[in-house]
């Protein structure tokens, strides 16, 4: 049964568009490399999908630069001198833009004011004027932000003195960490009971005798009793 003839026109259905552009273009790449082999013809073949994506062919005996050098020497045509010539324009701009903000800051540091009439001068003192408004501005707000930060550190600070103070202050009123509640016994905290049979060794060290520790001399120990 013979094919029926394909109505040339967009594929509206996205899926289907894909599909026959990805078939249609490997038979169109296997075609070139077909003419490449048998007619030693130099192909190239450059493709973007509607979806963006690039794909392209050439033959194997030829790299891309060296087609377009020859499709060049072939028509009689530069590709390249008009977007050389629009490079080189865009770079003598951005010369003369360099050269003028050079100019505007040795002028503004007092450099290179011969130039300048009345007008100017008088419009750089202003420009310098609001620059030096702007840089106190900012200046006077990082000090204040310093000054904040610093109060804050002293607020910390006093804080924690004032809890310090208050933690002495307990423990002035109550040496004994409150171990020992109010009218308690002492000898049954420290584990004494009924007070009897305890006995504390004071160990007292005459300031004057260090050398005792070393020659022998001994410390002099006392004993004392609770209860």
């Amino acid at each position: 049964m013979a094919r029926g003839k394909i109505q040339i026109k967009k594929i509206e259905n996205q899926t289907n568009r894909q599909v026959t552009y990805s078939k249609r273009r490997n038979g169109l790449f296997k075609k070139a490399n077909e003419l490449t082999v048998l007619c030693d013809a130099k192909v190239s073949i450059v493709m973007i999908s509607s979806t963006g994506k690039l794909h392209e062919f050439i033959s194997p005996s030829i790299t891309t630069k060296q087609l377009f050098d020859l499709y060049q020497k072939t028509v009689g045509v530069d590709l390249w001198n008009s977007h050389y010539e629009k490079m080189q324009e865009q770079l003598r701009k951005l010369k003369d833009v360099n050269r003028n903000l050079r100019k505007e800051i040795r002028q503004r540091m007092g450099e290179s004011l011969n130039d300048l009439n009345y007008e100017q001068l008088e419009e750089l003192m202003e420009n310098v004027d609001n620059s030096l408004k702007l840089i106190r501005e900012r200046k006077y707000k990082v000090i204040g932000n310093q000054i904040e930060t610093y109060k804050k550190k002293v607020r910390n600070v006093q804080e924690i003195h004032r809890n310090l103070l208050l933690e002495f202050d307990a423990r002035q009123e109550d040496p004994y960490g409150g171990l020992v509640e109010q009218d308690g016994d002492y000898n049954s905290v420290l584990g004494f009971p009924n007070g009897g049979g305890a006995r504390i060794l004071a160990l007292r060290l005459q300031p004057n005798h260090h050398h005792h520790l070393h020659s022998g001399g001994g410390s002099d120990i006392t004993t004392f009793g609770l209860g």
